[in-house]
């Protein structure tokens, strides 16, 4: 089956559906677009991955990569192999010894561990012709998508606006658990604001 190399073009909060982003995979040959909703813990451990912070302590997709290395696993490739009912299906490609193998996973958590691995993330040509979105030069001038790298979803002003207190009392435990607290007080912050 042939197969589309994708890179992270975006990364944004989606308007459409509360607590979760859209992540924007582009073809790297072509203006297509692959747009996937994901939520936002794993939004959050894609941007911490692609800007390569570290944390107090390691989050779900650095302690799989360290598993995998501990004993002898390389990620090869990320696949997104499906895409069913509105739904999108993904591939892990792993290698230990002469041995591949496949294990299905979650797009997002399998890009998660792929920006990590630093290995290739594709999508099958069914998928895209399936899901995939043309954009072209004129329709990319109205938008706000990067010409260059994909948007942080770091903590800021605008992104606290965006959210309910439920979501920024839970991004707030987060942020508490892995010992980040300046991200911690910000989000406070947010939230004595709107009492």
């Amino acid at each position: 089956m042939n197969k589309v190399n994708l890179e992270i073009v975006g990364l944004t909060y989606s308007e459409s559906s509360t607590g979760a982003y859209v992540l924007i995979l582009g073809d790297k040959n072509s203006q297509r677009r692959l747009p996937i909703v994901i939520g936002s813990a794993e939004a959050e451990s894609i941007a911490v991955g692609i800007d390569h912070q570290r944390k107090g302590r390691p989050l779900t997709h650095d302690l799989f990569l360290r598993f995998a290395k501990e004993f002898g696993i390389e990620i090869m490739e990320v696949v997104i192999n499906r895409f069913r009912d509105g739904v999108y299906y993904a591939m892990l490609v792993c290698k230990q010894g002469d041995d591949l193998t496949m294990i299905d996973a979650r797009p997002s958590d399998a890009i998660a561990i792929a920006v990590r691995a630093g290995c290739e993330i594709y999508a099958y040509e069914t998928v895209m012709d399936e899901a995939g979105i043309i954009m072209d030069d004129m329709e990319r001038e109205g938008t706000d998508e990067p010409d260059d790298g994909p948007i942080n979803i770091g903590v800021d002003k605008s992104n606290l606006d965006l959210l309910t207190i439920e979501e920024l009392e839970e991004l707030l435990q987060e942020a508490i658990d892995n010992e980040d607290y300046q991200k911690a007080a910000e989000i406070r912050d947010e939230i004595n604001r709107r009492k």
